[in-house]
């Protein structure tokens, strides 16, 4: 911290003393200040340092300083000083003043004056000072806001007389102040000279700063126009508008917001298109898996025809009953993946009528369970529900038809002698959790990442039990109709443990 000399003089004039603050009230700076005890004053010492209880010896000035500093001015509080000498070889009963030689020199050093005056505001004696002979109340307040001196008063109980002392001397501020507007007047034509210079500079930078970065801006959105999904470059191949350490260039700080709403445009351009890429590749899966799907069925549908049709052979009643039963079977096989696909459409479209119905799901949850034991005996089927109804609202032929999905996948895809715990619990009596577990073959990352979507196995549908594919994709679309939720963890060689939540009744 530097003082100029200005400063330094203004300061040796009033036999003053300077102090600068940071913040935090540590001392960064001083010019001719007492020694401090510590090179940090707290905010309760700051505080009586510029307001104190009572006649205080030292005065302080504050002004806040640009970087966020205080800049304390202190000198000796002279007004107080001298007051209380005055006071001491004042005689109040007699009204009169008895200074001594030393004080009469000190009052005249400090250019100061004194008045005593009564309760009726009249000047009884005086040392020093104007003409004033009274004082109204208005006087005593214009007398405290003189700004080109200090004053100090001292009201004597008894007697109910009041000591008026002052000195008149400019504030160190307000000198610097007059002192630098006397220096600017006189440098009025040297700024105006200056402003021209800078007229000249603010439009050509405005040229730079304002102009380049919308020809940049317009390169870019016209870019977005031919589908580039990409901020533009220079001749280099680098950035135009990010330094390498990925800030944003200087002159383009400005358009900072609109720069960040562009760059937030393509990405979402550039991830719609990466999307819209993958939504063909998968549509071309979804026909080629439907044309498979379809095409074997119907491969063996017309081979019997064609057999049954042939002149060249005479089929026995049991071998044409055989083919009558594979025919319908392909054909019921058809008859439900198509079903399925019109199903998962509707439910896409929000096309599928509910109709609701308060069910006790333990009750039929605990129906599905023993007709499967009974239909797959080689399976260990385990059941576990509270004794008290659950109660809530479903639609009974799609949640029968959610109870039958994830059962039957826990069936057909793992071997025989395979356990199937199936349980129900209420969760606070808001929900309720149906969780189908098995300790079977499990499933890989990838086949349980891709569970929900509606894809096409392509395997070889000779096993009409083998389902359409769409099975868990109509599960999950039919419990979010139902207002739950359905998650599925598993792992190879450990099973498959699947967990649905639904709404309670209230």
């Amino acid at each position: 911290m530097t003082f100029s000399k200005d400063i330094k003089k203004l300061a040796n004039k009033q036999k003053g003393w300077f102090i600068v603050l940071s913040r935090s009230g540590t001392i960064i700076g001083t010019y001719h200040a007492p020694r401090q005890q510590s090179r940090h004053i707290s905010k309760s010492k700051l505080a009586d340092m510029l307001m104190p209880v009572g006649p205080s010896a030292i005065k302080y000035h504050s002004w806040k300083l640009e970087n966020g500093s205080v800049l304390l001015f202190g000198q000796k509080n002279w007004t107080n000083i001298l007051l209380q000498k005055v006071e001491a070889e004042t005689v109040w009963k007699k009204q009169q003043l008895r200074l001594s030689d030393p004080t009469r020199k000190q009052l005249g050093k400090n250019g100061a004056w004194v008045q005593l005056i009564n309760a009726n505001g009249n000047v009884t004696a005086a040392y020093g000072t104007t003409n004033k002979k009274h004082y109204s109340y208005h006087d005593l307040l214009a007398l405290r806001k003189k700004q080109n001196g200090d004053t100090a008063v001292y009201l004597d109980n008894q007697t109910n007389q009041a000591l008026i002392i002052g000195i008149k001397q400019p504030h160190a501020l307000n000198e610097w102040v007059d002192s630098s507007t006397k220096k600017v007047r006189n440098s009025i034509f040297m700024v105006i000279a200056l402003l021209f210079l800078l007229l000249v500079w603010v439009v050509f930078s405005f040229a730079y700063r304002f102009g380049s970065p919308i020809f940049a801006i317009v390169k870019w959105i016209e870019q977005l126009s031919k589908r580039l999904y990409e901020p533009p470059h220079d001749l280099h191949g680098e950035s135009l508008f990010w330094n390498k350490d990925g800030r944003l260039k200087g002159k383009y700080r400005l358009y900072k917001d609109l720069i960040d709403s562009l760059l937030q445009l393509t990405n979402m351009l550039k991830q719609n298109q990466l999307q819209s890429r993958l939504m063909a590749q998968t549509r071309e899966e979804w026909i080629s898996g439907i044309s498979h799907d379809l095409k074997t069925p119907l491969t063996s549908i017309s081979g019997y025809a064609q057999m049954l049709e042939s002149d060249a052979y005479s089929w026995t009643e049991k071998e044409t009953r055989a083919f009558a039963r594979t025919i319908t079977e392909k054909s019921s096989y058809m008859m439900t993946l198509i079903e399925d696909l019109t199903l998962t459409y509707r439910l896409k479209n929000n096309a599928l009528p509910m109709a609701k119905e308060k069910v006790d799901i333990t009750e039929a949850v605990r129906r599905t369970v023993i007709h499967f034991v009974n239909e797959y005996d080689e399976m260990h089927f385990v059941f576990h529900a509270p004794k008290e109804a659950i109660w809530t609202a479903v639609d009974p032929k799609w949640f029968q038809r959610i109870l039958d999905n994830v059962i039957a996948n826990a069936v057909k895809y793992n071997p025989a002698d395979t356990t199937v715990t199936v349980s129900i619990n209420a969760i606070e009596q808001h929900l309720l959790t149906i969780r189908i577990k098995d300790d079977g073959n499990g499933m890989d990352s990838q086949t349980l990442a891709q569970l929900f979507n509606r894809y096409y196995r392509g395997t070889n549908t000779s096993d009409a039990g083998n389902g359409t594919g769409l099975g868990m994709a109509i599960t999950k679309q039919l419990v979010e109709l139902h207002g739950g939720s359905i998650n599925v963890k598993s792992e190879p060689g450990k099973g498959t443990a699947v967990r649905i939540l639904l709404p309670i009744l209230p």
